[in-house]
Parts: C-alpha cells; structure tokens; sequence
C-alpha cells in the first residue's frame, strides 16, 4: 500500500465516525462493525473480508492517539492528495505523486523546507517497512488419526467412524480471541503474521511473529475459553471412506479433513494410519491373497479337482495334476486384493498333504499293500547322494 493511497483513505469514513469523535466512540464503532464483517461470520464471502480489512486498518491508525494524529497532520497538509501552493506559484492546485515528494524529500533541505521528516513520519506510519495492515488467511492444522480394520474391509474398502479432536475457532469468541468479538490489529507484524530477520548476503527470512503467534491480531480483552489464540479443542465425528485395497501401517491422506482454517483459510490434511486384523483363512503377499488347502494323498498322488474358498466370492476349483508335490502353490487370477487402478491381484493357493490321525481297517490295508508294492523305492536315496557329493 502507497503513502498515497493511506492519505487519500478516510479512516474516518470507513468506522462512520467524525473526525472529531473520541477514542471510545471509535472503539465502539470498530467494534461494532469487526464483529459484522469479521471472517468467521462471513465464510466465503470476499467483500466481507475486504471491508473487514479495512475497517482494521482503520482502527490501527484512529485507535493509536499517535498515528492519529500523524494522520490528521498528513490530510490537513494533503487535502484529498493535491498540495495547494501559495499566491504567485501559478494558483489553482495540482495534483503530484506524493512518493516523489517523500523520496526527495530524505536527502537534505528538501523542497519546501520539509527536510528529511516528512518522509520518516509517513514512513513509519503507513509503510512499516514495506509490511501492510492485512491479516492473512491461515491454513488449518494437520490431524493424525488412527483406524483398525477387519481384513475384509481393508481389501473391498469400507467407511468408518472416525472421533477426532482438533483445534477450531473457539465458539465462545467466535474466533476472534477476544471476549467482546473485536480484537486489534497486532502492531509488531502489521497483521501480517510474520516479521522479518536478515540472514546476510542481502536475503531476508519471515517468522510468525512472536507477540500475536501468527494470527496478526491481539485481543485487548482475551477471551477466558480460548485464552487469547481465537482456537478452542472441539471433538467431531467424521464418515470417512477408506479405499479398497490399503494394507497394515498405511497412512493414508485426506486432503481438507482436516482442523479449519482461520479468516477464510483453507482446512488441513487427516492423515489416518491404517491397522488391519489378522484373517484366520487368508493372508496378503502385495496384491495377491494366499490361502493354504489341504488335499488328500490319494489327489496329490492321482491327481484330480480340488475347490478352494475366496473371500468374499464364490469358491473355485483348480485342477491338481498327478504327482502334485506337498507345499506347490498354484494361481487363482483375479479373486486377489484391489489394486489402485480397479484391477484386482491373484488368490495363490498353496498345496498341504493331509496326513490322516486314525485309519480305518480298509484304509490302513490298503496303505500296508502300497508299501509293500513300493518297498525297493527310497525316496531319500537322491538325499544322502547329495549330501555325500557336498
């Protein structure tokens, strides 16, 4: 904001007061129309928050008795921004940028025997080194929650309760941090929220600024809920959608679920970490789902068709082929966990010999007859052959 643009605002004009009003009526104007306009009554609404701008920018200058007076000094001088000479410098007025006359005016014995002062009087009450009087929108906070599912749900996706505490405008100041709804512009940081530090080499750093910690605004009478920070604890319960497909420890990003913003901010993120129950069937291996089927020695051996159980689908029958070995896994395509593109991984199904506790007469002749008709093979001839060789 130009020197020029501060002396042609009426501050007067913007809180309705006259310029002859006393420093409570202009507090109680300001007051009056901060909590009209201010932007936790007005969400989404650009004009509110503009003239709500204004009218702080109005209060820092009339409420200060100081810059105040500066500021009667400057437009008593100025007018509407046009200097008026004396007789026999042309008569009538003109209009001039008044940056030129303060720019000039730093080097010494200016025009008109201003000198050096004009340029550090308007300098420090309008420029501020550069800052203006613009409280900024802030961004929410980031919220980290926690959520555990069945294994189920984590593959097809589900939607889940979540209660979660965050820090929100505080209900009993609307926000504002201060207990009659009209808190000051802070003058450190010019309701910036952020003040400068040189780091060398010509650059410079921003950081929130100490006395009003980033908000830009002070309250002169801090609310006894909120203490002052406009932000209270709140407790909600939110519906949230958790994709299909995510497995255990994933931390997965909710874009704006987060606490919200203040003076018009954008919300924060939720981040929830995901926590999956173990299923007593099936298991994950990345995008694939396993499952472990017993088969009989007679199917391992002849061969034959075996039907195994998917989640949450209907079964499907593999084929065995004879001599199917204790422990080969085989592929289901398609009956898997869901991948982010829509597709789903396989079902692998891995093959375990059942070995039968107690035989029936018939059975246990059967299996003495194969014996004996396989008695000259040694299965762990290879072994010790092996083993020898190593």
């Amino acid at each position: 904001m130009s020197t020029k643009d501060f002396i042609e605002k009426d501050y007067y004009k913007v809180l309705g007061v006259p310029k002859d009003a006393t420093e409570a009526e202009i507090k109680k104007a300001y007051r009056k129309l901060a909590r009209e306009y201010h932007p936790d009554a007005n969400k989404g609404n650009v004009k509110a928050e503009e003239r709500f701008k204004e009218i702080s920018e109005a209060n820092d200058v009339l409420g200060d008795p100081k810059k105040r007076k500066e500021y009667d000094e400057a437009r008593a001088l100025f007018g509407n921004g046009g200097f008026r000479p004396g007789p026999g410098a042309g008569g009538g007025s003109f209009n001039f940028d008044l940056g030129d006359l303060f720019g000039g005016a730093q080097g010494g014995g200016g025009a008109g025997g201003f000198g050096g002062g004009l340029g550090d009087v308007f300098g420090g009450l309008f420029n501020r080194g550069g800052a203006t009087t613009r409280t900024q929108p802030r961004r929410g906070q980031d919220i980290e929650s926690e959520v555990t599912l069945s294994f189920t749900e984590a593959i097809e996706g589900a939607t889940v309760p979540l209660r979660m505490s965050s820090q929100s405008p505080c209900k009993a100041c609307s926000g504002t941090g201060d207990k009659n709804g009209t808190p000051r512009v802070c003058p450190t940081c010019v309701g910036t929220g952020q003040v400068a530090r040189g780091s060398g080499g010509g650059f410079s750093l921003t950081d929130p600024c100490p006395d009003c910690k980033g908000r830009g605004l002070i309250a002169e009478d801090p609310c006894e809920v909120c203490k002052g920070s406009g932000r209270a604890k709140s407790s909600r319960t939110m519906q949230v959608r958790i994709p299909a497909g995510v497995s255990d420890g994933q931390r997965i990003r909710l874009r704006g679920k987060g606490a919200p913003g203040e003076r018009g901010g954008p919300a924060g993120d939720l981040y929830v970490v995901v926590h999956v129950d173990a299923h007593p069937v099936f298991g994950r291996k990345g995008d694939n789902l396993t499952v472990t089927v017993p088969v009989t020695y007679p199917e391992a051996a002849l061969g034959g068709e075996v039907r195994v159980p998917t989640l949450g689908g209907p079964p499907v029958t593999l084929k065995l082929p004879p001599g199917t070995p204790n422990g080969r896994t085989m592929r289901a395509r398609g009956k898997g966990a869901v991948r982010k593109d829509g597709t789903r991984g396989d079902l692998l199904v891995t093959v375990e010999v059942s070995v039968p506790k107690d035989l029936s007469g018939k059975a246990r002749d059967a299996l003495e007859a194969y014996r004996e008709a396989t008695a000259g093979e040694d299965p762990r001839a290879e072994l010790f052959q092996a083993a020898k060789g190593a």
